[in-house]
């Protein structure tokens, strides 16, 4: 498995398979490569998800949206955006780029062993193992 640093970044798909991406850590961010477009997600992202996940005991839909769309709530997307959450706001730390969270951490996740997820054409989800 690669070392999740810019040298050596996580390689990624999305959960449907349609797009690959690069994502690394970067001292306190995750910075999220999708071609020509940089995301950026506080690194604390990945142990808070998997707590939330955790305490939700089931599958929990990805709900991916951009951060101008509306989310549906009980969506990993909703809680990375709601108040509620451990940073109380939005885990996405670039204006007009924070969202896809619900697209872009999921993957991740399963691939440091934390989740299971769904890979079908639409409408995936997550579970903590």
């Amino acid at each position: 498995m690669a070392a999740g640093t810019k040298d050596d970044p996580w390689e990624l798909t999305t959960a449907p398979g349609t797009s690959q991406y690069t994502m690394y850590r970067d001292g306190d961010e995750l910075v999220c490569q999708v071609g020509s477009t940089t995301l950026k997600y506080q690194a604390r992202a990945i142990d808070d998800l998997h707590s939330w996940l955790k305490e939700q005991g089931d599958w929990v839909p990805l709900g991916a949206a951009d951060e101008q769309k509306p989310v549906v709530e009980g969506t990993v997307e909703a809680w990375g955006r709601s108040g509620a959450n451990p940073v109380g706001g939005w885990y996405g730390l670039r204006k007009g780029y924070r969202g896809r969270f619900g697209m872009y951490l999921p993957p991740l996740l399963e691939q440091l062993g934390f989740v299971e997820l769904t890979h079908g054409a639409r409408n995936n989800s997550v579970k903590a193992i």
